[in-house]
């Protein structure tokens, strides 16, 4: 069997505000294109598949589209959901879904009952366990311990129970979750419980094939045992990643040959540390000039118009940073006798730049002051409370 891992698509989701949407049709079109070109026989997609419970309009539209082309497609399909979806929003009509080979999975309670498929070789149960938050089982399932590897670890107890009753049959498992060992991206929600997110390798101990969603950086914790990440980049920290999925070709007898397929890349991530100038002059970031940039500004003294300035060069730059540190020590936590509001302006721009406002921001500043404390009564009301 043909299988073809992905998961953390996050329909809706921006990127430092600029909308993915497009880009993320873009995937569904790329993954429809492989399950063609490589005779896919299962669609695997472990969690994630919005960015929020209540998702937005356009993003479910994308949803709709992207399951009524893979119900028309070759392949069957299993869909759990994660933690930033909303369960009972995901899995909304689910029986009636199945009908279509599109099997959607979001109910804990039925995580030992398979989606059962058939290749040469024989049966394939497929176990969808969504996202399992242990303070929603840890009462329906009298869990010893408050913990997601408590949680995880009955689900899969539930699992082997089923499996045990199937002789001969090879087993595929979606779960979203923190394997321990793994590296986690900056874009990833926080799934802790008392601190504690992370759940052994071992719970999948068993299966043929473990297909894992939460971590967006795609990851082999051995060669059952995987994680695809996310199709597209949601934070600088994925800069160096690859993005895809798996195609993963499981035998007669459970073993497992993997390959990365790469996803549309819709524009490159750079992160660019030096002086301003450095930035604006060296031809070595040329190939950076139409990349998406994060740029972390070594000046000692902050630059003025640095965004501004940044664009000209780079005009895709979304966040930027410096190393220098204040020279004062921030506002004042009372007003300095004799300082009027203009000169505590004045006074906070010297101090978080390290030189003075020039003529012209002064002269700003003086305008946003009086426009601000123009009414005699507020400023003698607000003089009086100082």
């Amino acid at each position: 069997m043909r299988i073809l891992h992905t998961s953390d698509w996050h329909l809706g989701r921006s990127f430092h505000r600029v909308g993915m949407l497009d880009h993320q049709a873009s995937y569904v079109d790329h993954l429809l294109e492989v399950v063609e070109a490589e005779r896919v026989d299962l669609v695997v997609v472990s969690g994630d598949v919005y960015d929020r419970a209540l998702p937005q309009v356009d993003a479910v539209r994308l949803a709709s589209e992207a399951l009524r082309r893979l119900a028309a497609s070759r392949a069957q399909v299993v869909i759990t959901s994660g933690n930033h979806d909303s369960a009972h929003r995901l899995g909304f009509g689910a029986d009636l879904i199945d009908a279509a080979g599109v099997f959607l999975r979001t109910d804990a309670s039925r995580v030992g009952e398979p989606v059962l498929l058939d290749d040469d070789h024989g049966p394939v149960a497929v176990y969808g366990l969504p996202y399992l938050d242990p303070d929603a089982v840890r009462e329906p399932w009298r869990l010893r311990a408050r913990s997601h590897e408590a949680a995880l670890g009955e689900a899969m107890r539930r699992v082997r129970v089923d499996l045990d009753g199937r002789a001969g049959a090879r087993s595929v498992v979606l779960a979203h979750a923190f394997v321990a060992g793994c590296e986690p991206s900056e874009s990833e929600r926080d799934i802790s419980v008392g601190g504690v997110q992370m759940v052994s390798s071992s719970v999948f101990d068993g299966v043929s094939y473990a297909a894992l969603g939460h971590l967006h950086g795609r990851q082999v914790i051995d060669e059952r045992i995987r994680y695809s990440g996310s199709p597209l980049a949601y934070s600088f920290s994925e800069a160096t990643q690859r993005k895809g999925s798996w195609l993963v070709d499981l035998g007669r007898d459970g073993e497992v040959a993997a390959e990365f397929v790469d996803a549309p890349v819709p524009r490159p991530l750079a992160r660019l540390t030096g002086t301003l100038e450095e930035l604006l002059d060296d031809p070595a970031h040329a190939v950076h000039e139409q990349s998406w940039v994060q740029a972390t500004l070594t000046d000692e003294v902050r630059p003025q118009q640095a965004m501004e300035r940044l664009r000209r060069r780079f005009p895709h730059t979304l966040v930027l940073g410096f190393t220098s540190t204040p020279v004062g020590s921030g506002l004042p936590g009372a007003r300095p006798a004799g300082r009027g509001d203009h000169d505590i302006a004045l006074d906070f721009v010297r101090d978080l730049r390290g030189t003075p406002a020039s003529d012209a921001e002064a002269t700003l500043l003086r305008d946003a002051v009086e426009s601000c404390c123009g009414e005699p009564d507020v400023d003698a009301l607000l003089s009086e409370g100082a």
